[in-house]
């Protein structure tokens, strides 16, 4: 690989060093470290800093907005909604027309998430890193698209498994593919509400697929049943966003197209303070083993495994729930839009309250408490038309439930630095999502129908337990910060470090070296993970 310098000249067309000095870099190539390097950020500044003000900092996240955002939020709607529709396909024929018989549509239900299971043990990590982000999305989201068009035409249980299990194959990328993404592009204190962005159309998803499901029901055709309809419908709308997002999708901020050579700068430099790197396109094998080895790993997947169980119910008895209560299936459609409002909305509420107060781990607890509540009701309430309002109440108090998911992804990318450790991580964490997404379905026998006793005593415990792991998290967190402050004591720096990456305005950090020869922000973009980097501060 050439010197940093080069490569960027090559790449961006980076402006003459005299011109950086007009601009407001400040050199310094005092460290020949750098120079076998190969994170994107550094590739682009090398060993200088780049002097920019809040206002700057604004109008790059505006424009970061304005081209990243839109495509994440289109692709992870149209995800949720693709895999949204086998359970509105329920309601409408699918386990007759298709022959289904005893556990066979919970089978093909959790099927997808055996992919997930599967290929987010790894394989999914090796591809984020490896594969270029507009490509590795494109492909994928065409691969799904063209599996849901087939779905349409599954007229039994094997190709339906099948054509499900391809489906959650090629899904298995999108949670762990869009986190890093969010992580490359955004500020620690931007990512709690960009990630509640593109992860609250699950709540958008729910209301717009429950409308396209009650429209579609009214459809007739001779040839294919509603179900089909609505998985060509969606399959297609799918398959024709493949190439789009290819044409619009950047790969990492050090290259992007929509940004003038001066505002990539900026918008690498901003990210300085989160000290987790931008983007490298090497597997390191000691960030892999740090990751197997670290407790908070294991933590985050076991809460995300509790919350996706306790989500499970209702993505998919979610409206066979709803039709036990007494009503018939295009009111049980339409009376999951309420559903969709509160999933959405629990999400920015969420998020906004995490960046506000900096306290991720509260904000979870306090999101259990509806949650116990709601599953509570519906195991105590009668299936009897007097109960119908308070069953109703106690199922969309569930959907609390989903406000939990971005703050935990966006938890832990905060907590997790170097590129292959945090790839590896969050896709540790999608394989706690489907574990939970495939126990779930399993705890909701048929045979128990329509009151589902065991299977919410089971839920209830779950969010009890989510409470207790989200507590833990954040103790052991304050740990490991008490280690660094003696961590950098030892290293000759303050032991106490302003998170500046967690402050609404952009500070730059100092750019005057210690006593030690050290200067603060140097490791930033040294592809170093937070364990080793001892200016890295956890978040809790």
């Amino acid at each position: 690989m050439s010197a940093p310098a080069t490569h960027a000249a090559d790449e961006i067309q980076v402006k003459a060093p005299d011109q950086h000095l007009e601009e407001g870099v400040q050199h310094d190539h005092s460290s020949a470290q750098h120079q076998h390097r190969k994170d994107a950020a550094l590739a682009l500044l090398g060993d200088d800093r780049v002097e920019m003000t809040d206002e700057q900092n604004r109008l790059v996240a505006r424009k970061i907005d304005l081209n990243i955002l839109p495509p994440l939020c289109w692709v992870y709607f149209l995800q949720i909604l693709d895999k949204s529709c086998v359970g509105y396909a329920a309601n409408f024929g699918l386990q007759t027309e298709t022959h289904l018989v005893g556990n066979q549509y919970s089978l093909v239900s959790s099927s997808g998430y055996w992919a997930q299971l599967a290929f987010c043990c790894g394989f999914t990590a090796f591809l984020i890193v490896r594969v270029p982000t507009r490509i590795l999305m494109s492909v994928c989201i065409l691969c799904w698209g063209t599996t849901m068009i087939g779905l349409a035409f599954s007229k039994s249980f094997g190709p339906l498994l099948a054509n499900r299990f391809l489906l959650g194959m090629f899904e298995a990328i999108n949670i762990p593919l869009f986190t890093v993404v969010t992580m490359s592009w955004y500020r620690r204190h931007e990512q709690p509400m960009r990630i509640a962005m593109w992860y609250g159309t699950n709540g958008v998803a729910s209301m717009l697929g429950s409308l396209l499901a009650w429209g579609l029901s009214f459809s007739q055709s001779k040839v294919l049943y509603v179900y089909q309809i609505l998985f060509l419908t969606v399959g297609l709308a799918t398959v024709i966003t493949a190439p789009l997002i290819y044409w619009r999708l950047d790969n990492n901020p050090a290259t992007a197209k929509f940004l003038t050579p001066q505002e990539r700068l900026w918008a690498v430099e901003r990210l300085r303070s989160n000290n987790t790197g931008v983007e490298t396109k090497e597997i390191k094998w000691n960030q892999v083993l740090e990751t197997v080895i670290a407790i908070p790993t294991w933590l985050f997947i076991a809460i995300t495994f509790c919350v996706n169980l306790g989500a499970s119910v209702t993505n998919t008895f979610g409206p066979l729930i709803i039709k036990g209560f007494g009503f018939d299936a295009r009111q049980t459609i339409l009376l999951n839009i309420p559903f969709g409002f509160v999933q959405a909305t629990v999400c920015f509420v969420g998020c906004l309250c995490a960046a506000r107060f900096g306290y991720k781990s509260i904000v979870i607890i306090a999101f259990m408490l509806p949650c116990v509540l709601g599953s509570g009701l519906l195991y105590g309430l009668g299936r009897t038309a007097n109960y119908q309002g308070g069953l109703l109440f106690g199922y969309y108090c569930i959907a609390f439930l989903f406000g939990c998911n971005p703050l935990i992804f966006s938890w832990l990318a905060a907590n997790t630095g170097g590129h292959t450790k945090k790839s590896l991580a969050v896709s540790l964490c999608n394989a706690g999502l489907a574990a939970g997404n495939i126990v779930g379905p399993l705890l909701f026998n048929s045979n128990q129908a329509p009151e589902y006793h065991q299977g919410l005593a089971a839920v209830l415990g779950i969010f009890i337990a989510c409470s207790v792991i989200s507590g833990i998290l954040a103790f052991v967190f304050l740990l490991m910060n008490k280690r660094k402050e003696k961590q950098r004591v030892a290293n000759g720096k303050p032991a106490k470090l302003v998170d500046s990456s967690m402050a609404k305005v952009y500070q730059a950090g100092p750019s005057e070296k210690t006593e030690n020869g050290y200067r603060l922000g140097d490791q930033a973009f040294d592809d170093l993970t937070d364990v080793q980097n001892d200016e890295f501060v956890y978040s809790y």
